[in-house]
């Protein structure tokens, strides 16, 4: 299994129920030490503040469910919300 998968997955699977537009979500996952990565997640433009929430709630509950996905797998994770 490749590091990050299940941080992939997890934050893909979230982000998809929330959008509107689920075909236009992309998670990329980049590692930035040996034992961290950070998903980036792209949405269609109208999406991106759905994903972020009133004052970046729902951005802190997906961080919230990236770093315990990451801890499953023995990373530290986050995520970035690219616009």
């Amino acid at each position: 299994m490749a590091k990050g998968e299940i941080v992939e997955r997890v934050v893909s699977y979230i982000v998809k129920s929330i959008v509107d537009e689920p075909e236009e979500v992309v998670v990329d996952v980049i590692e930035q030490g040996p034992n961290e990565v950070v998903a980036e997640v792209r949405t269609a433009k109208g999406d991106l503040g759905r994903v972020i929430g009133r004052r970046g709630r729902v951005a802190k509950a997906i961080r919230a469910a990236a770093a315990a996905a990451g801890e499953e797998e023995g990373i530290v994770a986050g995520v970035e919300f690219v616009d």
